[in-house]
């Protein structure tokens, strides 16, 4: 019995690490998510727009930003978003989150497209910024 045990005690301990290595880290700050949904997001809003917003960003949580499985993809929002903010050196600095929430909203949302609303119109009319999720 104790031959045994070293080598499964070993065994167990090499999947743990094998398991913990393989699995993707969020490029998601929760954060910046958190901001999102104080400045916009309004669940019991009798607004329409404000409702499906808040639906919407209920069922897309980090796809808001991203797109794909792995996180580290952005859509168009989330790579608006990263210009101004440094996942690592901003999570803490929620006056500079809200500011670059207050910039990105008036970007273009597709800046190839000169008639393309800005962020904010999509927001304000109930829509995810960065589209639906993908």
């Amino acid at each position: 019995m104790k031959k045994l045990l070293l080598p499964l005690l070993c065994g167990a301990f090499a999947a743990g690490v094998m398991l913990w290595l393989g699995t993707p880290q969020a490029e998601a700050v929760k954060r910046f998510k958190d901001e999102f949904e104080a400045k916009y997001v309004k669940p019991d809003s009798k607004d329409p727009n404000e409702r499906a917003l808040a639906d919407a960003a209920a069922k897309a949580k980090c796809l808001i930003c991203h797109e794909g499985k792995r996180k580290k993809n952005r859509n168009a929002y989330g790579k608006a978003l990263a210009e101004l903010l440094d996942r690592k050196k901003d999570r803490d600095n929620q006056e500079k989150i809200r500011a670059a929430l207050d910039d990105v909203a008036k970007k273009k949302s597709n800046p190839d497209d000169a008639d393309s609303p800005p962020f904010g119109d999509l927001i304000a009319g109930g829509k995810l910024p960065g589209g639906e999720p993908k």
